[in-house]
This record gives structure tokens, sequence and C-alpha cells, in this order.
């Protein structure tokens, strides 16, 4: 993997990374047999890669479903909103929305599109309420019937 990263990272960065994206409850021990450095080395790259902001958090991805989250949903929203300030308060409330998992903003003819996670219709119905609160002109939900794929993993090691 030729890219600018790799000037940056080395190859046993780019493994830790790796590993960590993989199961990140990987002990430092582990990883340092995986990748042929001592514990405390893997320990330091840890922390240098993480300060550095190649590693935003660590978390557990919980099973939706099993929480009885039963809609995962892709809103397509719109807005006439031009002014900063304004764009900027949307976005921090959106960002605050509980049922929102993810947003992104587009070009094309949506302006943002936000994946959204509620346990029913009912709650999909105030979800859309309360969108329509913001001064959004434009809606568009579809419903995930099942996931076909869901991964976090960046494909940053070529081999596998």
């Amino acid at each position: 993997m030729e890219s600018i990263v790799n000037k940056v990272l080395d190859n046993v960065d780019i493994r830790i990374l790796d590993l960590l994206q993989k199961d990140a409850q990987l002990s430092n021990l582990e990883l340092s047999k995986r990748v042929s450095l001592s514990a405390p080395a893997v320990h330091a790259r840890i922390k240098r890669l993480a300060s550095e902001g190649y590693i935003k958090k660590q978390v557990a991805i919980l099973n939706h479903e099993k929480l009885g989250f039963d809609l995962l949903c892709f809103v397509f929203i719109s807005t006439n909103m031009h002014q900063a300030e304004k764009l900027a308060l949307l976005e921090e409330t959106l960002e605050s929305m509980k049922e929102v998992l993810e947003c992104h903003c587009l070009s094309g003819e949506y302006d943002y599109l936000l994946k959204v996670a509620c346990k029913d219709r009912k709650g999909l119905e105030i979800f859309i309420r309360k969108l329509n609160e913001l001064g959004i002109t434009k809606i568009q939900t579809s419903l995930a019937l099942r996931e076909i794929k869901d991964s976090t993993v960046l494909p940053i090691h070529g081999d596998k």
C-alpha cells in the first residue's frame, strides 16, 4: 500500500492499527507477539498513534437488534439554509440527536444522509417530527430490510 500514510507510518504501525481495528480487546502482550515487538514498545506506539489521531476511540459495537432497535433507517434530508451559522446549528442539533448513529454532509440532490436507529415505527415517527421542526425542506427515509455487511474495518493492510 503505497501512499502518504506509509511516509508517516511504518509497517509495524499499520499492522498494529489493522489488528486493533479488528479486535480492540487485544492486549499489548498479544499485539507484541503478533508484530514482533516488546509489549512496552507496542504500548508506546499505540499511545503515539492515538495522540496523532490515527485512533479516534475504542468502543464496543453493540447488537442493535438484541437491544430492541428493530428499525435501522437511512434518512436523506435537504434544507434551504445557506448561512453558515444556521447550518452549524443544524449540524450540532443533528449530532446531538440520540437516534442518529451517523451523519454525513453530501453533494448532490440531498444535503445530509443520516443513519438512524429506532426501536419501532412510533420512534421513527417521533424522530421525523423532530426533523420537521428543524426546517428541513425534504426528507426521504429508507428502511434497512437486512444487513449484508456491517464493518468498521478499513482496508489498510494490503495482504488481507
